[in-house]
């Protein structure tokens, strides 16, 4: 695959999870204007994620049964409805249909990331991966920092109108540019392509990956869907764009990570997660710090981000390996625990920084990390897991 394709479904891939993300830099304003109570406003961002594990159980296989090119298409199609609505809304019910819709069309990055897989040659599959994959941190992180400048100069309103323009034009380029899968024969259809995913739930790599992506997003979440708030409140009062800057921050960490591919590589997938892990757990001792210094509080956020995404990155290596017949599913069902992680950690912080401010949101978030951290401890003092399928 050239490099302008694999661009392509890096931006694909950017600008379907900006959609889930782009309210945390603007949650005050957007909870104002639509009349939600601050203690709810993490729903706003919650509705997504809930909306995008519906979509990762029941859109993500039909790539299995159907040509991926022109699913992306349809759902970077509808993902654009479901954004105009919430820029239009004229109160909260209608923005969370908007953002329950682009949440659940937000799975075309799965298909996306099988789509790049089946039509690069073997010598090149992992490099398209990565760079394709690439676009789904920057499409989260760098995404509050555009938010941020867009709603300050335009209101919130406009980025998620900026976001439905993009996804209709990147739905025509993919139709456009990008070549047809040539694949076998499918086999079986859609009813079963979804029930197999349950079979995944007895195996252990499976399992343990998962509750560690679980807590693991509950963590990231936390602080990414309740930073907002302390940021625009005394004693900082920083503006949408000043709030957005932090983005950049996680994404230094975040970027900062890519060896951790070339570490699952070499055989260390499991230590790396569990020293990651334990940084995971330090970071929160310097996110904790906001409220007397922001300097504690961007080292606090790359240590972080640096620690989600060597977890991440490492725990995704590993299904790949465990499940070489069924990547998408292996995937797909792994981002479940993702999809519920997170949307636990952005209903949970709002609530929890409204009553106990943001001593108690670190402490949230602290304490998500630390399970996650056990999980790994617990999997690893039952030695090492026997190949899926023979057992």
């Amino acid at each position: 695959m050239d490099p302008w394709r694999r661009l392509l479904l890096a931006v694909v891939c950017g600008v379907a999870v900006a959609g889930i993300y782009a309210a945390q830099p603007v949650l005050e304003p957007m909870g104002r204007d639509l009349g939600i109570p601050a203690e709810f406003t993490g729903w706003i961002v919650a509705t997504g994620q809930f909306g995008y594990l519906a979509g990762l159980v029941l859109l993500v296989p039909l790539g299995d049964v159907t040509d991926r090119r022109r699913l992306i298409a349809a759902h970077l199609a509808i993902t654009a409805a479901g954004l105009t609505l919430t820029a239009t809304a004229p109160g909260a019910w209608t923005a969370f249909a908007g953002l329950a819709t682009a949440g659940l069309f937000a799975v075309v990055v799965q298909t996306t990331v099988a789509y790049a897989a089946s039509v690069s040659p073997p010598a090149e599959r992992g490099r398209t991966i990565g760079v394709v994959t690439s676009g789904v941190v920057i499409g989260i992180l760098g995404a509050r920092f555009v938010t941020g400048a867009l709603a300050e100069v335009w209101g919130w309103r406009s980025v998620y109108a900026v976001l439905a323009a993009l996804s209709l034009g990147l739905a025509a380029l993919v139709l456009a540019v990008l070549p047809p899968e040539e694949r076998p024969g499918r086999t079986g259809g859609y009813v079963r392509a979804v029930a197999s995913l349950g079979g995944l739930f007895r195996e252990r790599v499976f399992l343990s990956r998962g509750l560690i992506a679980f807590f693991l997003f509950a963590s990231f979440g936390t602080l990414w869907s309740g930073l907002s708030l302390p940021l625009t409140d005394p004693p900082w009062r920083l503006s949408e764009s000043g709030v957005g800057l932090f983005g950049l921050a996680g994404l230094v960490g975040a970027l900062g990570a890519a060896r951790a591919g070339r570490w699952a590589d070499a055989g260390r997938a499991v230590p790396v997660t569990g020293l990651a892990l334990g940084l995971l757990v330090l970071s929160w001792a310097a996110v904790a710090q906001l409220p007397w210094s922001l300097w504690l509080l961007v080292a606090g956020i790359v240590l972080l981000d640096f620690a989600v995404q060597a977890v991440h990155v490492s725990s995704q290596h590993l299904l790949t390996v465990a499940h070489p017949d069924r990547l998408s599913s292996a995937i797909g069902g792994y981002m479940v625990f993702y999809a519920l992680g997170s949307a636990l950690g952005a209903a949970t912080t709002t609530a929890v920084f409204t009553t106990h401010g943001w001593p108690g949101s670190s402490l949230l978030g602290a304490g998500f990390a630390a399970c996650a951290l056990a999980a790994w401890a617990a999997d690893r003092s039952r030695g090492p897991a026997r190949a899926p399928g023979r057992v």
